[in-house]
């Protein structure tokens, strides 16, 4: 079996591509795995860290702000483009793969498009409830195409559609770590409730600034944080908290790459809406307050929060209203034991166990066809 994944550019893009390529490894040890991604994205760290082979293309997004620079940048996209291209075409040639999985973000559509078009079969994994322009595009030539929300068929053919839901990270979907464990692991009190704040994996401003401005309020409430930052904002998160003297209520961390300790010590969770975090939050079953980014194609973190909400699984908080009302609002609801025991029970509803495994079942229908 030889599979190549595409895709990256965030975690929510890079760990259902690690969850897929561990759940055909487990089920096939002899397969060959190839990754493809973008050149100076965090895919190019991460994947040969967890014990991968991938190819860096020289693709970029379209910058949207409008700064000289960013113009240049965006002149020098088309050729990017091309470029992109023929390195996929010369991958494609000397790997020779069963199949392409393609998972999201900048490299995964020059990816699965040349393989589509040299005649390859290609999978989708789309996280999101909202489908974005890439995958839209790309769905005509896939042979199938696996969601983790229903009602897809606004945007894919519905004789290709398959519900998965999203791949996580083995360590989340089976937690095998207690709250006194996660504690310890960032030295926290577990007597105390403790708040998990989390932007993605880059980091989220709007958040940031709002624990930059709020850090006075934890030692008041006596509630500990774990906040992850982004590598961007650490040292001035690590300053103020100094500043503060607040160090042994708010555990700076720039990446946190025990998840599973931090799902298991927090009572609750503030989070961007990505598709990844919202199926780990329903996994791990916490109580949590989204704050979608805005700056996402279609809007798709605010419809995945919504798809939440709804259910009474979670409380929204608009990007522009961060600053102000999502620490209030998480300082009371950490001390609601009800509420908390209410949204719990409605987000763990929205769980999809063994999604990677879904995934690898249709990839080995693929092939046997």
């Amino acid at each position: 079996m030889r599979i190549i994944i595409s895709g990256g550019g965030t975690g929510g893009h890079i760990f259902p591509a690690l969850a897929i390529a561990n759940a055909i490894k487990a089920r096939h040890p002899e397969a060959e795995i190839l990754f493809v991604g973008a050149k100076g994205r965090m895919e190019m760290e991460k994947v040969p860290a967890a014990g991968y082979t991938i190819k860096g293309l020289p693709i970029a997004g379209l910058q949207r702000q409008i700064t000289l620079h960013n113009i240049l940048l965006n002149l020098l996209l088309p050729f990017k483009v091309l470029a992109s291209r023929c390195k996929v075409r010369s991958i494609l040639r000397s790997f020779k793969p069963d199949v392409v999985v393609g998972v999201g973000g900048f490299a995964s559509q020059p990816t699965l498009s040349v393989a589509a078009r040299m005649g390859y079969i290609t999978l989708l994994q789309e996280q999101n409830s909202y489908a974005g322009l890439a995958n839209k595009t790309l769905a005509r030539n896939a042979a199938r195409i696996c969601v983790a929300y229903p009602d897809m068929e606004r945007f894919f053919p519905a004789d290709k559609i398959v519900f998965t839901g999203n791949p996580v990270r083995q360590d989340i979907e089976n937690l095998g770590v207690d709250r006194a464990q996660g504690c310890s692991h960032f030295g926290l009190d577990p007597e105390r409730p403790v708040i998990l704040v989390v932007g993605g994996s880059l980091g989220a401003r709007s958040i940031n600034c709002m624990m930059l401005d709020g850090l006075g309020l934890f030692p008041q409430s006596q509630v500990q944080v774990i906040w992850q930052t982004g590598r961007l904002m650490q040292q001035q998160a690590r300053e103020a908290v100094a500043s503060a003297h607040v160090e042994q209520w708010v555990k700076v961390h720039p990446f946190i790459s025990r998840m599973d300790m931090a799902y298991a010590a927090a009572d609750l969770v503030i989070s961007r809406a990505g598709a990844i975090a919202i199926s780990e939050l329903t996994l791990v079953a916490k109580p949590v307050i989204l704050v979608p980014s805005p700056n996402v194609a279609e809007d798709h973190q605010t419809k995945n929060a919504k798809a939440l909400e709804s259910r009474g699984a979670a409380l929204l908080v608009p990007d522009a209203k961060c600053h102000d009302e999502a620490l209030p609002q998480a300082l009371a609801l950490v001390k609601d034991p009800e509420r908390c025991a209410s949204m719990k029970q409605a987000i763990s509803k929205m769980a999809v166990k063994q999604a990677a495994n879904l995934i690898v079942d249709q990839i080995e229908q693929l092939i046997k066809k």
